[in-house]
């Protein structure tokens, strides 16, 4: 299974994924050994120990131009580039958040500029169409009003969207997952939503896409079940 989450900061895409992998091991008998969200900057928590404010006042010093180059290599380092490889994946945001968040919040990557964002990210689909044709890109949605209460009551120590953008960034996320050549694709609306709710609409959503790898671990799965 290769799963990409994208939307709006505070839509629900990282407390999902947590939930949609404990789905996964109780579904399929499978998990993803790694969650990879590490696309809105600065990136507090990379796999290994969390970075100290120090690290993090450290990186966000750095130029656009220097984060250009880290961020473009992270890409890379999580696009598939060669077959093979059918390991579970779970991506947040990857480079659908780089082309939302890096021209509008980063300073780079926009059209004509360092690191297009719109070239950068055409080729990584064409990679992950290539390599993982089981690729399913799903779109995580929250009303304004929500994600603005969510905002308020959680907020998150170092934010990327602010209260006055969140209609315009729902509306690019929207755009991206509209015109990506990911075909195999749909939305969740975290909105009223409770988790347990929303993982029940991905499992009826996942199963068209299932490969057959994964039907036949779930059929071991309910077998061990009954």
């Amino acid at each position: 299974m290769y799963l990409i989450l994208i939307g709006c900061e505070y839509a629900g895409t990282t407390t999902l994924a947590n939930a949609i992998n404990e789905w996964t091991k109780e579904s399929l008998g499978a998990e993803f050994k790694l969650i990879h969200d590490h696309n809105k900057l600065p990136d507090t928590k990379p796999h290994g120990p969390a970075l100290t404010p120090e690290d993090i006042a450290a990186f966000q010093q750095l130029s656009p131009r220097l984060t250009e180059v880290i961020q473009r290599h992270n890409l890379y380092y999580h696009t598939p580039w060669a077959s093979g490889s059918e390991d579970n994946f779970m991506g947040i945001g990857l480079y659908f958040d780089e082309l939302v968040y890096a021209p509008k919040y980063y300073g780079y990557g926009g059209r004509g500029q360092d690191g297009d964002r719109g070239v950068i990210s055409r080729m990584l689909e064409q990679r992950i169409l290539q390599f993982r044709p089981d690729a399913v890109l799903i779109l995580v949605e929250a009303a304004p009003g929500v994600i603005r209460k969510r905002m308020a009551e959680s907020p998150h120590p170092y934010p990327v969207v602010p209260e006055e953008d969140v209609e315009h960034i729902n509306q690019r996320f929207q755009e991206e997952f509209d015109n990506s050549l990911i075909r195999q694709k749909f939305t969740l609306d975290t909105s009223t939503a409770t988790v347990a709710e929303s993982v029940a609409d991905f499992a009826a959503k996942i199963q068209p896409y299932l490969t057959q790898a994964d039907l036949l671990r779930q059929a071991l799965q309910r077998g061990k079940a009954g």
